[in-house]
């Protein structure tokens, strides 16, 4: 074959495969930065939760899909937040159980590590009844009332699908449990859907 055909095809060849693995991590990157669902949180404490808010202190809780990666991040963050702040606020993690599974199928690595945190209470949502409650489609949401039941956050506490690291979700937690206030900003959440096709 003469040599400049070869050069040429070998050219074709690797500006093919560079298109590919261009064209491989822009959909990547796209789904790492593709927001979930936001909640539609009630702004006051939902008087059908089964769930007891504190009197002394704010409340936060984190629910979370327990087959979803994405969820381990923002678990991580959680407890960056709560290392960070000078009291805890009462924390719940509540975990999504759809009916019809078997047993344990929610206590997966996600839930022994939430087990780990210290003082969080680990709930067990059965066909996602707290998560209705609380108007959250997304693994990852994570909402916290005031101790007079105000909804005063609402969103996800990790910058991208997966990753941790600092990020304006946590710095807006840690500023509200430190100093009461933060910017007015709602950070995304990034996670899995809870619910089958991302329904409610």
């Amino acid at each position: 074959m003469n040599p400049l055909i070869k050069r040429l095809l070998f050219a074709a060849a690797v500006g093919a495969w560079l298109a590919s693995v261009g064209c491989g991590l822009a959909i990547v990157l796209a789904y790492e930065n593709r927001p979930g669902a936001a909640a539609h949180a009630p702004v006051r404490w939902p008087a059908a939760t089964a769930l007891r808010a504190a009197a002394d202190r704010p409340t936060l809780v984190f629910l979370a899909h327990p087959q979803c990666s994405c969820t381990r991040a923002s678990l991580e963050e959680l407890a960056q937040v709560l290392a960070r702040v000078p009291r805890s606020p009462k924390t719940y993690v509540v975990f999504l159980k759809p009916t019809g599974l078997a047993a344990d199928w929610e206590k997966t690595d996600l839930w022994r590590a939430a087990e780990s945190l210290p003082n969080v209470a680990l709930v067990r949502d059965d066909d996602g009844i707290e998560a209705r409650r609380f108007g959250v489609e997304t693994s990852g949401q994570t909402l916290l009332y005031d101790r007079g039941g105000r909804l005063v956050f609402s969103g996800g506490i990790t910058g991208s699908r997966g990753h941790g690291g600092e990020n304006a979700g946590e710095t807006a937690l840690i500023d509200l449990l430190t100093r009461g206030s933060a910017n007015g900003r709602t950070p995304n959440v990034y996670g899995c859907p809870l619910f089958a096709n991302g329904a409610p």
